[in-house]
């Protein structure tokens, strides 16, 4: 029979917890990298009115007033008149849009890997920019007479 002194047996107590408590670190890492990769789409959410279902469904050459234009799209960025003394009312939008992505990687998977000890992690973001111009051009009776839109990504 082995006869353990006190501070012996305290002495293993602590460095059982530690392990412990190692093993809890390992977890709660393989856990946070697990998650994150699962992260979707990071964009704008907002239902903004500068869509092209939304331009198409509000704008209708020969009928939709200036008032309305108003109302749906709020005031433009730029008014001016062309050649013709049309007036001309321009809207630019600008959206950026974020998506990330991070993963571990191991034969055994990240939670796998976190708990074994080693393994590589990585993560990789990409950010678009996206721009959408519309023109719209009114007649005398401010009725819209002509409308286009523009896109623009990079």
């Amino acid at each position: 029979m082995v006869i353990v002194g006190l501070t012996d047996w305290l002495a293993l107590q602590e460095l059982s917890k530690r392990r412990n408590m190692h093993m809890k670190i390992k977890l709660v890492c393989s856990l946070v990298v697990l998650l994150a990769g699962c992260m979707t789409d990071t964009g704008p959410r907002n239902s903004s009115p500068y869509t092209m279902g939304n331009v198409q469904l509000n704008l209708k050459k020969g009928s939709t007033t200036k008032a309305q234009v108003l109302e749906t799209f709020g005031a433009p960025n730029l008014t001016t008149r062309d050649g013709q003394g049309r007036e001309v009312w321009t809207y630019q939008k600008h959206a950026t849009t974020s998506s990330s992505v991070s993963a571990g990687a191991g034969a055994i998977g990240p939670l796998g890997t976190a708990l074994a000890g080693g393994g590589a992690t990585g993560s990789a973001s990409k950010q678009t920019q996206k721009t959408m111009t519309l023109i719209i051009k009114f007649n005398a009776a401010d009725i819209v007479e002509d409308c286009e839109t523009r896109y623009s990504s990079f």
